[in-house]
């Protein structure tokens, strides 16, 4: 029987770290989820997928200009010494749907600008038109007051057009939207299209990204 119950208490030990183990991971977002909200009639939707599944790299320190965090986001800044980090972080609050998050830590910044350029993949341009709404919505954590634009930019031909946008930090839904019927967007020859956001002084502050999500569908008659 003392052999038994040793045995049994082994096992339940081991139970026990399964379901707490368990019960954690189910109660997160799901690892490549691309769930959330889209606006009626959408017919483009896109969640990056440094917010849906795991880097291989998790985090980056004293970050170079042109670095590649994930496959669709590149940061960009014109500091000769930037003091900063980013990691990617996993989210576990109940109200996250995307599985992972992307922090941003910055100490001394000596630049004029600094900058996340988001790429868009190729379904978004394709059967692009200017009655369309492109919108981005983000979750956004920050430890201070900072404006932050968003610039969408779609190269058709020799050409790009640039809508211009901030982030309403301040509303319960941080979203904007990009209507292209204001562009002199040439439908036909449509390449390319990708989002800056733009930091304004971002210095001694923290900005975590919990998610971006993109949609596009068309405007409404007038």
């Amino acid at each position: 029987m003392r052999r038994d119950r040793f045995q049994a208490r082994q096992l339940k030990a081991r139970l026990d770290d399964l379901l707490t183990t368990a019960d954690t991971r189910l109660a997160l977002p799901r690892i490549g989820s691309n769930a959330f909200s889209r606006p009626a009639a959408t017919d483009w939707a896109w969640r990056p997928n440094l917010w849906r599944g795991p880097l291989l790299r998790k985090g980056i320190a004293d970050v170079p200009t042109a670095t590649k965090v994930g496959d669709a986001v590149t940061i960009f800044h014109d500091c000769p010494f930037a003091e900063m980090s980013f990691r990617q972080l996993r989210n576990h609050r109940e109200a996250d749907l995307a599985p992972f998050a992307l922090r941003m830590d910055v100490f001394r910044f000596g630049g004029s600008y600094l900058s996340a350029v988001l790429d868009l993949p190729g379904d978004a341009c394709r059967a692009l038109r200017k009655r369309h709404l492109v919108r981005m919505d983000v979750i956004v954590e920050i430890e201070r007051p900072i404006e932050i634009f968003a610039r969408l930019n779609v190269r058709h031909g020799p050409n790009t057009e640039q809508v211009v946008r901030e982030l309403p930090l301040h509303e319960d839904d941080v979203f904007v939207e990009f209507d292209l019927a204001y562009t002199n967007l040439n439908e036909k020859r449509v390449e390319r299209m990708w989002v800056d956001l733009i930091f304004e002084n971002p210095e001694m502050n923290q900005v975590t990204l919990r998610d971006i999500t993109f949609a596009r569908y068309p405007r409404a008659d007038l």
